[in-house]
């Protein structure tokens, strides 16, 4: 098997310290690592020092996914405590006679026991759960119920939390900080159960900063699911099955694109999740199509970049699928000396952590 392909071949050793806990101070605080796709040089400044490397005629294309309140606490018939991970946004039904609402959902259940079908869930003094379907891999489908004259989105905002990822600890559960600072500044469409994080860096401010540099930007959505999570198991990682996530794309930012690569202007994918939807709404010549639905595209090295020609992205967990996308443009090697470098200048790690920029 060859380097690339061997799932070893991404593992690195990161200490502690080095994984963000809490945001910087000011979004665009955070550091950045300059890389060249081409020469490998390599250049430490902070995540501001970005507005120099755009030129007019340039597009930034970010993804306004919006996290959703996902994590709820609550009890069971019993009186056991549970805990509801929602793995998507709910679908919404209204009853016949108007006067309630349910939602079905996929979600995780940690609990004791696994509740039975037909089991409630007290989630909250006016929403309800109950257990419709146990499914593989240890999903529950349920059905959330509520009153006709609520709204799903308020419920969920007084009743749930932000899903923060594993290795960010809250012993008290998130804090007003993270309600803030764990979502994009252009953040509008509602259904990621994790932060596009690449784009947490920008503020309002450095945005406008671009944009008067002659800098266009747009947006695509990929809502960021709970299978960006999963480890990969395969030693090779070809063999790897990519979760699959919902995109959308519309007329206006398909022709954005089609348009600055026509005039020989740059795009600047904002995230893992912004290559992927590009890529994968992108044909042979490298033209975005409008449209949405779920997106499968796995990229591991040797996949051709059709459209996309610069990436800021932050630094990510060992074996990971991300990990093996950002070596696809940069290459492996290079990139995990990269890696183990940023170890020893004492950039911050994920979710919260500094950013890199790869550029042509």
């Amino acid at each position: 098997m060859q380097q690339d392909f061997a799932l070893q071949s991404y593992n690195y050793t990161l200490p502690a310290e080095n994984i963000a806990q809490h945001p910087a101070d000011a979004r665009e605080n955070s550091r950045l690592l300059i890389l060249n796709r081409h020469s490998k040089q390599q250049k430490h400044g902070n995540f501001r020092d970005i507005i120099e490397l755009f030129q007019a005629g340039d597009l930034l294309v970010v993804n306004n996914t919006k996290v959703f309140p996902a994590r709820l606490h609550g009890k069971k018939e019993s009186g056991g405590k549970v805990e509801v991970f929602l793995l998507a946004y709910p679908v919404e039904n209204t009853s016949q006679d108007g006067t309630a609402k349910t939602a079905k959902v996929t979600c995780l259940i940690k609990s004791s026991k696994r509740p039975k079908p037909g089991s409630t869930l007290q989630l909250g003094p006016d929403l309800q759960a109950r257990i419709l379907e146990l499914l593989p891999d240890g999903k529950v489908q349920i059905e959330l119920h509520y009153k006709a004259s609520q709204d799903l989105a308020t419920i969920l905002a007084a009743h749930g939390q932000v899903p923060l990822p594993p290795y960010i600890s809250r012993k008290e559960g998130t804090t007003e900080e993270d309600r803030k600072r764990y979502q994009t500044v252009y953040a509008k469409e509602p259904g990621a159960v994790a932060a596009p994080t690449a784009g947490l860096h920008f503020s309002k401010e450095l945005l406008a900063a671009i944009h008067k540099k002659g800098v266009e930007s747009t947006q695509i959505t990929l809502h960021v699911g709970h299978g960006t999570f999963a480890p990969v198991r395969c030693e090779d990682i070809r063999e790897h099955q990519i979760h699959e996530e919902y995109i959308s794309v519309s007329q206006e930012s398909a022709d954005k694109i089609n348009a600055v690569r026509k005039s020989g202007g740059k795009i600047w994918a904002v995230g893992t999740t912004t290559v992927r939807t590009i890529e994968f709404m992108a044909d042979a010549n490298g033209e975005v199509q409008a449209g949405n639905g779920w997106c499968n595209l796995y990229i591991l090295p040797g996949y051709t970049f059709k459209t996309v020609d610069n990436l800021i992205t932050n630094f990510h967990l060992p074996e990971s699928s991300l990990l093996f996308l950002v070596s696809a443009l940069y290459g492996r090697e290079a990139l995990m000396n990269t890696y183990q470098q940023a170890i020893t200048e004492g950039y911050r790690f994920y979710s919260y952590g500094d950013a890199m920029v790869i550029t042509t």
